[in-house]
């Protein structure tokens, strides 16, 4: 993830759906069902990007002619930064015809969890069910700024109760549990591979370097809903993938 302070026949029907909607959710429920039974590969999964301020002026029109169907736009860090480009990122990328959301990219050594995602919702993290605005989501992952801290100071248990009162606090004032965007090895090293939220949080893996997947999966998670899988490529800034169709996007966009 960009990171910047200024600077994932009947019977087989069957069972199709029940492996989408486990992607989609981490878990099937009722709310979050899926709308029709339908495998993908790789290949048929719609392609996004996610941007920060390194991006600055994407050229959006030019990111959807080359495939893109979604994207994430980084919001703020902590309670004192919020990227300069967000209005135009975010809403070019709409204008383009792109399913966006915001992102926060959590420094838990600064101040609560709730009181970053209050920041957060405040400064473009907020999500209606429009179908064209995903959930916020929250990047947390290695400390970019000290690297002998990767876990920022914080024991395993202090991490999952600050991720708690982030997602706690998103959800009070959006309605939805923020996606969460991380990796296996920081999820693992720094809350103990805690399973707290794979039942109601929807997982965004990075994992770079292979074509078959992002391989083993953090924190009982069985399926990942957004996946990126390489910094580089066609679209402008990180390349990510989502874990069903189009119509499964505009889904979960939805809340569904």
């Amino acid at each position: 993830m960009a990171r910047d302070r200024s600077s994932t026949r009947r019977r087989a029907g069957v069972l199709a759906a029940a492996l989408t909607a486990l992607t989609l959710t981490g878990t099937v429920t009722a709310a979050h069902a899926p709308l029709a039974a339908e495998a993908g590969t790789r290949g048929s999964r719609p392609k996004g990007h996610d941007v920060s301020s390194h991006q600055r002026g994407v050229d959006w029109y030019t990111a959807r002619a080359k495939g893109a169907r979604f994207a994430y736009v980084k919001a703020t860090e902590s309670t004192t930064y919020r990227n300069p480009y967000f209005t135009g990122q975010y809403d070019g990328a709409r204008r383009a015809g792109l399913i966006r959301g915001a992102y926060h990219f959590a420094l838990p050594n600064r101040s609560s969890g709730a009181a970053q995602a209050a920041y957060f919702v405040r400064n473009g993290g907020d999500w209606r069910a429009d179908g064209v605005t995903l959930p916020p989501a929250l990047d947390i992952e290695y400390n970019p700024y000290d690297k002998h801290h990767k876990c920022y100071g914080l024991s395993r248990a202090r991490m999952v109760r600050w991720i708690r009162s982030f997602s706690d606090e998103v959800r009070r004032e959006t309605g939805r549990r923020p996606v969460i965007y991380t990796t296996t090895n920081w999820w693992t090293a720094c809350t103990g591979d805690t399973r707290a939220f794979a039942a109601d949080h929807a997982l965004w893996i990075a994992s770079h370097g292979s074509s078959a997947g992002p391989g083993r999966l953090p924190g009982g998670w069985r399926y990942w809903t957004f996946w990126q899988h390489g910094t580089k490529g066609g679209l402008p800034g990180d390349q990510d993938l989502f874990g069903g169709s189009t119509t499964r996007l505009r889904a979960f966009a939805r809340g569904r």
